[in-house]
């Protein structure tokens, strides 16, 4: 089944070559959008079954190349799995922007580029998760990232085109760093094969290892939004049109997490930087809810705190133990999937209210009471309420840190039960002023509510409400009904996340994979 793992990129590549070429048709070229979607979450969906349940891991040598010369393309219960939540999310937005471009004319998204570059920014993120070395990663980064520059900037307004000019500026120079980090590990140990490179950096000195250990902790740590990094995302994703900024919010931090993930697991096992990684994640929790609490745009809002989540991801990798990466794992699926929920609910008040400002926002209970139940949701889920996943994958977390103890360990639980209470805050605030809160209230700012909330010039604008189409809601309803069967389902996926942890442990299986004969080991 090895043939399964290419697919993954060249069906979205070829459906971008086939949907560019139809950009004169458009429902030629919607249809075969969609159609390449669900080609594409079809294999992912058979990978993750084929590796989880047959107890493989898929390699492919490009080629016909063994290792490490060959471009290895690996497939495990870690990778299987980001890329099934991946489809999810890029066909749920994707039928969102279907609808939004139907009520809108295509004006926020337009037909002809919007899809194909859509296409190709699947692929780059695909392709960053089933990479078995670190320039292919860095490839997969750059595919992702010149999509990004195009899908950030639709309209050409000129809060995009700002938004999109800061986007572009620290993607290049985390590109740059990234770039330098993979040729310094080539220098040092002759290849940039992921399995190669474990055993031979094993061998470096101590102070080598922690070098190339920063450099490629820096770069990945700009590209998912560590503190102090971090600086870059409130001010970018915002601005773009709700489909983007929900597949932004939703993926593109979590491929940098991901990167942190593998290569801390597979390269730098011996090279311990738990404690930086400790204070990183505090100080990323702290900075990005204190950001969120004190904003009065949603959608500005919701950044900060998809900052402040990556502080949890973090947090379970710095603990080096499988119980922290497994339960790292479940919420990094979790985050994906409500973060994301949240952008397109935000989408749909601002076309029914005009905007997601606080200081415009009220009545939405009774002017659209679905948006309310849709918003509410993940609401609750993201501020960790039980039964929710949010609950389920901090509790893990919380757990595993108990079980590593240490004076470290506990301060950042108790910042991370305090970030979930601020979290909460944030998100019930809007409920309040946004849904309860009647309309002949809203000039009402003697509230403790809606004091020191910061407004920015363009979310503080009102413009023309619109048409929300049931295409858009009906997207947004199903990733709600996604997010709440990640809780019903939770059991099952926290398993595929603890084998995948302990395939994880030491590298060991993944390394025996690469290096096998056939292609395919446990």
């Amino acid at each position: 089944m090895t043939w399964l793992v290419p697919l993954v990129v060249l069906v979205p590549l070829i459906g971008a070559g086939f949907a560019l070429a139809s950009a004169r048709r458009q429902k030629l070229q919607i249809a075969i959008a969609v159609g390449t979607m669900v080609v594409a979450l079809a294999v992912s969906v058979t990978m993750l079954a084929v590796v989880h349940l047959g107890d493989a891991t898929l390699v492919i040598q490009g080629g016909g190349w063994a290792a490490p010369f060959g471009i290895s393309l690996v497939v495990d219960r870690l990778s299987a799995l980001m890329v099934v939540v991946t489809s999810v999310v890029l066909l749920g937005v994707m039928i969102f922007s279907i609808g939004q471009g139907a009520a809108d004319g295509d004006e926020e998204t337009p037909v002809s580029i919007f899809y194909p570059t859509y296409l190709v920014l699947a692929a780059g993120v695909y392709n960053a998760f089933i990479a078995g070395d670190l320039f292919n990663l860095y490839v997969g980064f750059e595919i992702l990232l010149v999509a990004s520059f195009v899908l950030i900037t639709l309209g050409g307004t000129a809060s995009r085109l700002k938004a999109g000019v800061t986007y572009i500026i620290v993607s290049l120079v985390s590109s740059i760093l990234f770039l330098g980090a993979v040729g310094a590990i080539y220098g040092a140990v002759g290849t940039v094969n992921l399995a190669e490179v474990s055993v031979r950096i094993a061998q470096l000195p101590q102070s080598t290892q922690l070098v190339l250990h920063l450099a490629l902790l820096i770069a990945f740590g700009i590209k998912a939004a560590l503190f102090p990094l971090s600086f870059w995302l409130p001010d970018s994703y915002p601005s773009a049109p709700a489909p983007v900024t929900a597949v932004f919010a939703g993926l593109l931090t979590k491929v940098g997490v991901y990167a942190i993930l593998r290569t801390e697991s597979v390269l730098f096992a011996s090279n311990d930087i738990s404690t930086l990684l400790m204070i990183v994640a505090m100080l990323t929790m702290v900075v990005g809810i204190l950001g969120a609490v004190a904003q009065a745009g949603i959608r500005r809002m919701l950044s900060f705190t998809l900052v402040s989540h990556i502080g949890y991801m973090i947090f379970g990798i710095a603990l080096g133990t499988e119980a922290g990466w497994a339960a790292t794992v479940f919420y990094i699926v979790h985050h994906i999937v409500v973060q994301t929920t949240l952008f397109l609910v935000t989408g749909l008040i601002e076309r029914v209210a005009g905007s997601s400002s606080l200081t415009h926002l009220a009545g939405m209970l009774k002017r659209a009471p679905y948006i309310a139940v849709l918003f509410f949701i993940p609401m609750l889920n993201l501020g960790g309420i039980p039964p929710f996943s949010g609950f389920i994958g901090k509790l893990g977390l919380f757990t595993a840190g108990a079980e590593v103890g240490g004076w470290l360990v506990y301060t950042a639980i108790a910042l991370g039960a305090l970030t979930s209470l601020l979290t909460l805050y944030a998100l019930v605030r809007v409920w309040n002023l946004g849904f309860w809160r009647r309309k002949d209230e809203l000039e009402d700012f003697s509230s403790p509510l809606t004091a020191q909330l910061t407004d920015t010039p363009e979310s503080a604008v009102v413009t023309e409400t619109k048409q929300s189409s049931h295409l858009m809601t009906a997207a947004t309803a199903t990733m709600v009904a996604v997010s709440v069967l990640i809780t019903v389902f939770a059991g099952p996926i926290y398993e595929i996340a603890d084998q995948a942890a302990d395939n994880l442990s030491g590298g060991g299986d993944y390394v025996d994979a690469v290096h096998s004969e056939s292609g395919e080991g446990e």
